[in-house]
């Protein structure tokens, strides 16, 4: 960083590209004015792939790790980043970067989706390495605090986005599972004192798996564990597909599958599995075969077929046909390109998705090109509630008005890794039936689950002084404010129980006197702020 204040200004790609190519100018005419330099770092896809190859490149085409760079620089007091929005990379959205950039003239190997040998699981761990989400754990190494300044609120309420109203009778509905998701296996237990703990399988023989060797751990550290049940998922899985076609409705996904990196992906292939469930029982040999993966999306299918011989093709194409005709209509990504809602897990961001679902009717998309009520399948009921809550509020009272409706900001949990940001190293498809455990440095079991072959177990930390500055942060802004502040938490939830003692503890710190502050559970939550929001307030 230079001696004279700086301001960092990240490059991303994709759609984010045309944002931050516009932006730029505005910042440099208003730094320029003050006689603040404005700096860039690159931080796309196509940036980070690079950085991490500079071997098989020619002296001209390497570049700097400008991630790693950021990354020690968000450490210092005097940083000053500007990031804007850059792509989760999913595994196709790698693989064509890596192709535009060999046709680019790179010697960037292609991604080894099956390594064979060392060599190519070490070419796999480098292009891991910057997918999914790779930026935000590095650059978060503070918690967020998220609101629209009043110059947005304002040109949002003369210049409102297109709402279109809800009809007086929808079907569209979220659904989760009840029983066998992260939320319902979680465990949860706060360090006193400092360890180096291992996760560890153990299989029905006996056998140990060390799948972890160091994990350290903090003193006050919130530690977590859960898992996924596959048996569960795949068996919800199949009565929502049921349920949809039953009640006449689009079927879609929603999750934070390039975020989520190891977890999402497997879940979004076991979807891709049970809704062509026929297609996978009578070419699931030949796909085997042809390498075709289906946490890649049924995108991999088609790609993967694209070279058979005609009649086989054509067989396969034809049963496809048959699926989509037997099948509930599926949401699409694209009707007039037939791209579905399960073509790639990238497609389906529930960030991205569901607030244009709500935008548009309570509906979206069908192969015809029409609006149809849909079945929003949140799988981990975690966070589906707070979906449903909204879906279930528009339909009481009608669809929002961005002329007058209120906002609600955000200070997020998410410093030094914390939650499932910090997850992807600790998530792993359980290889056989058995136990998982996390275990510390003196040999003690601290978190352990009884498990299934195939099931998606994850383990998550929290360190104190994040949290200790989380609940700063709250009370800061509800002072400056004068807003309610509300603690998503739940205290039926073993992880958010031992963060309400911790935020209970941590309120004591501050003057208090005559803020609104609540802990409630995210429903309830969300129950209260789309009453705000509907008071403009």
């Amino acid at each position: 960083m230079n001696k004279s204040p700086s301001i960092i200004y990240t490059w991303t790609d994709e759609g984010p590209a045309l944002a931050t190519y516009a932006f730029l100018p505005v910042i440099r005419a208003f730094a320029g004015a003050t006689g603040v330099p404005v700096e860039t770092r690159d931080i796309s896809l196509a940036g980070r792939i690079l950085a991490v190859f500079p071997d098989v490149l020619e002296e001209g085409q390497r570049v700097p790790d400008d991630l790693a760079e950021l990354g020690q620089l968000v450490e210092l007091p005097e940083a000053n980043v500007i990031k804007l929005p850059n792509i989760s990379a999913s595994i196709p959205q790698m693989k064509e970067c890596i192709a535009e950039l060999q046709a680019k003239g790179y010697g960037l190997p292609d991604y080894p989706e099956e390594p064979a040998n060392d060599d190519e699981r070490a070419i796999r761990d480098r292009y891991d390495s910057v997918k999914g989400s790779a930026v935000n754990p590095v650059l978060r190494q503070g918690n967020s605090d998220r609101r629209a300044p009043n110059s947005v609120k304002d040109f949002a309420r003369e210049n409102p986005p297109r709402m279109r109203a809800w009809p007086e009778v929808s079907k569209t509905h979220v659904s989760h599972m009840s029983s066998g998701d992260f939320r319902s296996n979680e465990k949860a237990v706060t360090l006193a004192e400092a360890t180096t703990a291992r996760i560890e399988h153990e299989s029905a023989d006996g056998t140990v798996l060390v799948l972890r060797e160091s994990l350290p751990i903090q003193p006050g550290e919130v530690l977590d564990a859960t898992f996924m049940s596959k048996k569960a998922l795949v068996d919800f899985l199949r009565g929502e597909v049921a349920d949809a076609k039953e009640k006449g409705v689009l079927f879609s996904l929603h999750m934070k599958a390039t975020m989520m990196k190891v977890s999402d992906p497997i879940i979004f292939g076991h979807c891709v599995r049970v809704f062509f469930e026929d297609l996978f029982e009578k070419h699931g040999d030949l796909f085997d075969e042809l390498g075709v993966d289906p946490n890649q999306g049924f995108g991999d299918v088609l790609e993967k077929i694209a070279d058979l011989p005609n009649e086989k093709r054509s067989e396969i194409e034809a049963d496809i046909q048959a699926v989509f005709a037997d099948a509930p209509g599926i949401a699409m990504v694209d009707s007039d390109k037939g791209i579905t809602n399960l073509h790639a897990p990238s497609d389906i961001i529930i960030d991205a998705a569901m607030p244009p679902m709500i935008r548009d009717s309570g509906r979206m998309w069908n192969a015809d090109g029409e609006l149809q009520d849909c079945k929003a399948v949140i799988p981990d009921s975690s966070y589906a509630g707070i979906y449903g809550t909204m879906v279930e509020d528009i339909q009481a009272h009608g669809q929002f008005d961005p002329t007058t409706m209120g906002s609600v900001p955000n200070v997020g949990l998410m410093a030094q890794k914390a939650e499932e940001y910090g997850s992807h190293d600790k998530t792993f498809e359980v290889p056989s039936a058995g136990i998982m455990r996390v275990v510390d440095g003196k040999g003690r079991t601290l978190l352990e689950h009884r498990v299934e072959e195939g099931d998606i177990w994850r383990a998550c930390q929290a360190k104190d002084a994040p949290i200790r500055d989380w609940v700063k942060l709250a009370v800061r802004r509800a002072r400056a404010t004068g807003a309610p502040a509300v603690f998503w938490l739940d205290k039926d939830r073993a992880h958010d129980a031992e963060l309400i003692q911790k935020v209970v503890s941590y309120l004591n710190e501050h003057d208090t006197e005559g803020l609104q502050i609540y802990v409630l559970p995210p429903v309830e939550a969300m129950h209260f702020s789309l009453d705000r929001i509907r008071r403009g307030e």
